[in-house]
């Protein structure tokens, strides 16, 4: 079983080994500490990735987000980004959730165990009815883990698909 934890410094080596080898731009998902030496890491990414969650002093459209790595044997599979609620460009953009799975631990069911547990924290964290989630069309795996965790789909554009998770559990039967 994974477990999801917070940023946090205890973790510091892994999560930089984790966030500078991944991509600048994946799947829509940016990264500007891509191939950031430790040390830039521990002086100025970590500290401000894990001030994320309250930020001091940002510009207002900066919304709150929390960064959670999702780890299994004692390694970093995953990482998932929630944005506490929602402005209207993040309404009609990204949504809520971002997150990334390591290429070689793609197709294990890391995406969809990873959006379930970021889920039981979004229901208590969002103060929206529904957890807004985009991606790029192409990315069908993630579509599927969206499917998995009981979203529905909520539009899309010529990039793009829209999807939704209602804050409730719905028991499947």
């Amino acid at each position: 079983m994974s477990e999801l934890i917070k940023i946090n410094l205890r973790d510091a080596y892994a999560e930089w080994g984790y966030i500078t080898h991944l991509p600048e731009n994946e799947n829509g998902l940016t990264n500007p500490f891509h191939g950031i030496s430790y040390e830039d890491f521990l002086s100025n990414a970590l500290p401000l990735l894990i001030s994320y969650e309250h930020p001091v002093d940002m510009p207002d459209w900066f919304v709150p987000e929390t960064y959670y790595y999702l780890w299994d044997n004692g390694e970093i599979v995953g990482e998932f980004r929630l944005r506490h609620h929602l402005t209207d460009a993040l309404r009609k953009g990204s949504g809520h959730i971002g997150y990334s799975i390591k290429k070689e631990c793609r197709g294990k069911g890391y995406g969809t165990e990873g959006l379930s547990l970021l889920l039981s924290y979004a229901r208590d964290i969002v103060p929206e009815d529904e957890i807004y989630l985009r991606l790029e069309k192409h990315n069908t795996a993630s579509l599927r883990v969206m499917e998995k965790n009981n979203a529905r789909s909520a539009g899309e554009d010529e990039k793009y698909y829209y999807m939704r998770i209602p804050k409730i559990r719905k028991i499947r039967s």
